[in-house]
């Protein structure tokens, strides 16, 4: 049975009559965030700025969007040019002793949190965690000597000052019904969109108008246990599989599989999910297949054939041309 999270996240995008009962709390929840925004605006209250260039990638929709395997390509471009990037992160679902927390490859993703952790183990870069991420700014840059941070999420954050907001947009589903919580998928109006540097449709086909389009390009099946890096071809057309997803959207994953002609046994969990092996013991005895973000909370207890599907960012000519003369302009700037 589908939990009333899974069903109000269906009624937002696929519609339902009883979201006009909540049509009175999404008006408080729009006077609330929209005021927050007018105080930035306007320079009230404590608002951190960076000494370097700081890019936040975000979303207006809960729920994922492609975030992590942006910020990958982001600071692979970044340290192409030779640039000291960084990274910081509100760190959801981590539990580390302290804070602000510097993540490290070796620690557990209970500890770091699961996207985080990813990023540090994919890239290497130096990557703070902290919910106050102005917080998680100043502590990161007093340990490393850095030319840019990027910010994993956090466009709602506005303690925080940005010089460029990137928005990522479902390419399938939308901006929903195009309410605000709780009566849709919004944490900001939609009018919001027209104030960002640039938007990315993840999985669109061609570059909509106003926007960039970006893909998420599968590269390698690559073994929890052992490490072991194998071709796409590494199993059969029409290869069952147990398929595991705690994302944002497992419904992206699963179609991925499809489309590598794979016959997915699809297990769809909340996003940030724990997981135990009693909880991945599926039946029949297939291989199973997941997430890069789930496997780095999976990796100590995994079976032998448990795999995951890396992934990687693929933005259109068109971004990769506006995010490199944007970095040269704001380089410049400062």
């Amino acid at each position: 049975m589908a939990s009333f999270s899974d069903r109000l996240v269906r009624a937002w995008y696929q519609g339902h009559p009883a979201l006009a009962l909540l049509r009175p709390l999404e008006a408080l929840y729009r006077g609330v965030v929209q005021r927050k925004r007018a105080r930035f605006l306007a320079g009230e209250g404590e608002i951190y700025r960076a000494p370097v260039p700081l890019i936040v990638v975000g979303n207006v929709t809960v729920g994922g969007t492609g975030k992590t395997p942006l910020i990958l390509w982001l600071v692979e471009q970044c340290q192409a040019r030779g640039l000291r990037v960084g990274v910081i992160s509100r760190g959801y679902g981590a539990k580390p002793p302290s804070l602000p927390w510097r993540v490290r490859a070796e620690q557990s993703a209970e500890q770091a949190g699961d996207e985080p952790l990813l990023i540090v183990q994919r890239s290497g870069v130096p990557l703070m965690i902290d919910p106050d991420r102005s917080r998680a700014a100043r502590a990161l840059l007093a340990e490393e000597p850095l030319d840019l941070l990027l910010s994993d999420d956090g466009l709602q954050h506005y303690r925080l000052a940005r010089d460029v907001e990137l928005v990522l947009i479902d390419g399938a589903r939308g901006l929903g019904n195009g309410r605000c919580l709780p009566a849709g998928p919004l944490r900001e109006p939609a009018e919001r969109l027209q104030t960002v540097d640039a938007c990315l449709y993840n999985g669109a086909s061609h570059d909509p108008q106003g926007g960039y389009a970006f893909t998420l390009v599968p590269s390698a099946l690559i073994n929890l246990r052992s490490g072991e890096r194998r071709p796409l071809d590494h199993f059969a057309p029409g290869q069952a599989v147990h398929a595991v997803a705690g994302i944002g959207n497992p419904q992206r994953f699963f179609t991925t599989l499809e489309a590598l002609h794979w016959r997915p046994v699809a297990h769809a969990f909340a996003d940030h999910a724990a997981y135990s092996a009693e909880l991945l013991s599926f039946s029949p005895a297939l291989p199973l297949v997941m997430t890069e973000k789930d496997a780095v909370k999976c990796r100590a207890f995994a079976g032998d054939d448990w795999w995951y599907l890396a992934v990687d960012a693929q933005p259109s000519a068109a971004f990769r041309a506006w995010f490199d003369a944007r970095l040269d302009r704001l380089l410049g700037e400062r």
